[in-house]
């Protein structure tokens, strides 16, 4: 079967790295600005970055409504760090000058911005994660927490009791960055999720 398109959201933020992970695995990569971009990609990567610039620039560039379209047709949605939050229907800790967080408002999960600390608080952990037999070394800078999980979300990875890693259907939200470490099973594991999306797809 031929490898199917992924897409790296590259408007600001770590996709620079989420790409060079993906080409190392043999996955064919396009980067995304415009809505055009979209078209003939099986999944697409929101990275980390600031989630309040990340998210003004997709309405600069039209593309709140074409990515959830992108989701309807049947593709694969990972947010990392920012790109968890734009995923989530319930954000919480936006600056109160900022108003109400912009997302995409698709995965049944609300997310707190920042809950582990500032830049200077940042960290790497060897993280437990569902499906790997090893820890996973997470990075996490400025990292939000899944506070809460709806039905139908499986929790993957936890760090002191708190949510940092879960699935939903096509939809797969970390609060830490994968591609800052030479690590690449969690971007296996979304190349699995959009393989098993193809193939539902043309079932």
């Amino acid at each position: 079967m031929t490898q199917p398109t992924l897409g790296v959201l590259a408007l600001q933020g770590a996709f620079r790295e989420h790409r060079h992970r993906l080409q190392t695995l043999g996955a064919p990569v396009k980067e995304v600005r415009l809505p055009a971009d979209l078209r003939g990609l099986s999944g697409l990567i929101i990275p980390g970055g600031e989630s309040t610039t990340m998210a003004r620039l997709m309405t600069d560039y039209v593309l709140w409504q074409p990515v959830r379209d992108f989701y309807a047709r049947g593709g694969a949605l990972w947010g990392t760090c920012a790109g968890a939050i734009l995923l989530a229907r319930d954000v919480q800790g936006a600056p109160p000058q900022f108003g109400v967080q912009d997302s995409l408002n698709l995965m049944d999960i609300r997310v707190r911005r920042n809950a582990f600390g500032r830049q200077v608080d940042s960290f790497t952990t060897p993280l437990a994660v569902a499906g790997l037999q090893q820890p996973f070394p997470a990075v996490f800078i400025r990292a939000p927490v899944i506070e809460r999980v709806g039905e139908g979300v499986e929790i993957l990875a936890e760090h002191d009791g708190q949510v940092v890693l879960a699935r939903q259907g096509r939809l797969l939200a970390s609060s830490f960055h994968p591609e800052l470490t030479l690590d690449p099973r969690l971007h296996e594991l979304f190349l699995g999720l959009v393989n098993e999306t193809v193939l539902e797809s043309v079932r």
